[in-house]
């Protein structure tokens, strides 16, 4: 991630576990914008089709994430989802608003425990696990997705 922010110009240091939730502090020494990164990374098999959810509809990929993420809404906090690729060890780079990403973990375990609750009438237990999903552009969402074709490369930490 490090060498991915230096080969675009940015200045970027590892917090080394001494700042919470963040990973990596970056600067741009163009604009003097500075921003934080939390690292998520999944290693699994290439798919050549998206995984589909009943609920929640194709995923490119998706990442585990907890309960506490849903109230992280910080307008410099970006999330780094990298996506390693076991068979040819490519890397995809989806580079997030932590306000995105607060608000979707938040209504996707909503929508899992309505949905949960209309078929067995009663969730027995919730979990403080949540996850986050990349769809893709031109599936039809029960929720605001955010998207591949969005967030891939979002090197110039965009908001949509």
């Amino acid at each position: 991630m490090l060498s991915q922010l230096a080969l675009r110009g940015y200045d970027a240091n590892m917090t080394l576990g001494h700042t919470k939730s963040v990973d990596i502090l970056v600067s741009d020494p163009k604009t003097n914008k500075l921003y934080q990164l939390e690292v998520k990374t999944n290693y699994i098999n290439d798919k050549k089709k998206p995984s589909v959810s009943k609920i929640h509809g194709k995923a490119v990929c998706d990442w585990i994430m907890s309960k506490k993420h849903e109230d992280v809404d910080i307008p410099t906090l970006f999330y780094c989802f990298v996506n390693i690729s076991k068979n040819t060890n490519l890397f995809k780079f989806y580079i997030v608003p932590s306000r995105v990403v607060a608000r979707y973990v938040k209504e996707e375990h909503q929508l899992w425990v309505d949905e949960k609750r209309k078929e067995v009438k009663k969730v027995k237990y919730d979990t403080d696990m949540r996850l986050f999903r990349i769809g893709v552009k031109d599936e039809k969402y029960l929720i605001k997705t955010p998207t591949a074709e969005e967030y891939e490369n979002n090197w110039d930490f965009k908001i949509f």
